[in-house]
């Protein structure tokens, strides 16, 4: 038996040992044995298989199954320019602390320097991602983040072998345990739930302390009581100036008003995490701690205020109920209860002023850096770990940057999973910030909105999956009539439309007031 051969089972009993129940393969020549392997393990019922031809694509599919699953997922290539389109997964998974392993195979270090085939020297190729090169270093379980295992594969790569594979249980990583921080009750405290918060913690230590909760969509503990209009009050309600205290959990990135709040110098920060999870530089009044219990729920009208205050602010943005919202709105109340994927750029934007109670169960967004890329295969992936009916929802843009998610071969497993496109030709986000006003009218189009003209229904006819166009108001009815499977739901908007729409609901909010 080959070397190769060895390396590749000991590389599959090692990452059962881990708990990984997925893996993602993009074929190629000199990661063979490594295909033959996982093809084995497949077939035995230890792990279930997923091949994609894109080796980007591939990584964030293993991105989004390893966020839904919460175990490490290996993600392997072949040698040369395929390693490299790892990079924005594991950017990614970097910056998220999700568990991709990276299994990268490589020529035999004599080839580096040389003229031979698909050779480069793609050690340490992710920067910060802890790089390996021996299946037997792979860290224990739990960990977080990303690992980068590369494999110089000798020749004979592949032989008629009988697959077995010994188990490797690796021991647990040793975490180190702080002491419990006991909050009291004194300062005029919001409970901040970023990305990722994942459990009910945030939420816990809002209703024990008596206090508001700012929560984002992808937060995890979203529902009726959060404060949802809590960006909006920031800038135009005079309770935002007396706030003392945040207690901050996940990696909160959606708005400029929560990162002026956190930059506050008279407000002490909490943060539950941490230096990598704070959104910004944290200042002198920023404390970093592992857990947060509370002393005594606040007995002041702090609380009732602050929903109060929301109470009015969320009829005052009804009042305007601009298109981009009513789908935010709708998309979310057809999820409630299960699962929902989120893109970045606008469309987490709306939902987190309307999204209203009760949350989907699931709800995941790559907010590590929040790039529009991945998204499709993002989705695939948590809907194939989930098992059941998933939403997902993205602009047109982000769909098409990660279409290439649509390339499911005929023998791969496949999700139920209805992709809501919002169809306004081009990046409606940059018409909200600065580049969105008059003066730069000339250049906007072509340098920021960038539309493309692109044909959905002819793109998803192209990967045989199903796809309707419909109006916003219809969206409801058509998402109830979805077909099990991957489907595409295409919802035109009027872009020209959208700095107007946020400035009426802003200016319906001040007035209010």
């Amino acid at each position: 038996m080959s070397r190769s051969t060895d390396t590749a089972r000991e590389l599959v009993g090692r990452l059962l040992g881990l708990g990984a129940t997925e893996a993602v393969l993009a074929p190629g020549s000199r990661s063979g044995p490594l295909a033959l392997a996982l093809h084995a393990a497949d077939q035995q019922g230890l792990l279930r298989l997923h091949v994609r031809v894109d080796e980007r694509e591939a990584g964030f599919l293993a991105l989004g199954l390893a966020k839904a699953s919460r175990s490490p997922v290996p993600v392997v290539t072949t040698s040369g320019t395929a390693v490299a389109n790892l990079h924005p997964a594991m950017l990614e998974a970097l910056h998220a602390g999700v568990p991709v392993v990276a299994v990268t195979a490589d020529r035999p270090a004599r080839l580096r320097g040389t003229g031979a085939n698909q050779t480069t020297d793609q050690r340490r190729i992710f920067p910060r991602v802890p790089f390996i090169e021996d299946p037997a270093s792979l860290p224990g379980a739990p960990w977080s983040g990303p690992v980068h295992l590369n494999l110089e594969l000798d020749e004979p790569l592949v032989e008629t072998v009988e697959w077995t594979f010994d188990v490797v249980a690796t021991a647990p990583a040793t975490l180190d345990e702080s002491a419990l921080v006991t909050l009291g009750p004194g300062p005029a405290t919001v409970v901040l739930a970023g990305d990722a918060a994942q459990d009910t913690r945030a939420r816990d230590v809002a209703r024990d302390g008596g206090w508001p909760l700012f929560a984002e969509p992808s937060s995890g503990v979203r529902g009726d009581q959060v404060v949802g209009a809590y960006r909006l009050l920031l800038d135009h309600h005079p309770l935002s100036a007396r706030i003392e205290r945040v207690v901050s959990f996940g990696h909160a990135t959606l708005s400029r008003p929560v990162s002026a709040l956190l930059a506050r110098s008279d407000v002490e920060v909490v943060h539950v995490g941490g230096v990598t999870t704070f959104p910004g530089v944290p200042g002198p009044g920023v404390r970093f701690v592992d857990h947060v219990q509370v002393e005594e729920a606040d007995d002041t009208d702090w609380f009732d205020a602050w929903h109060e205050a929301d109470g009015v602010a969320r009829s005052a943005i009804d009042s305007v109920s601009p298109p981009a919202h009513r789908l935010a709105e709708t998309v979310w109340r057809a999820a409630a209860g299960g699962v929902l994927v989120i893109g970045s750029s606008s469309v987490v934007r709306d939902l987190d002023l309307v999204a209203p109670g009760p949350s989907p169960d699931i709800v995941v967004a790559n907010r590590g850096l929040a790039g529009i890329d991945g998204m499709v295969s993002t989705a695939v992936g948590v809907a194939l770990v989930e098992g059941r009916p998933s939403l997902a929802v993205m602009g047109d843009l982000t769909f098409l940057h990660g279409a290439n998610g649509l390339l499911i071969g005929p023998h791969e497993p496949r999700p139920d999973l209805t992709i809501v496109v919002v169809s306004d030709d081009g990046g409606a986000i940059f018409s909200l910030l600065e580049q969105g006003s008059v003066e730069y009218a000339e250049a906007f189009e072509r340098v920021y909105a960038t539309p493309t003209g692109t044909d959905l229904s002819a793109l998803c006819r192209a990967h045989g999956v199903p796809h309707a166009r419909v109006e916003v108001d219809d969206l409801r009815a058509s998402l109830d009539a979805t077909p099990s499977g991957l489907a595409v739901v295409e919802v035109p908007l009027d872009r020209s439309t959208r700095r107007a729409d946020a400035l009426a609901v802003s200016a319906a909010v001040r007035s209010a007031f």
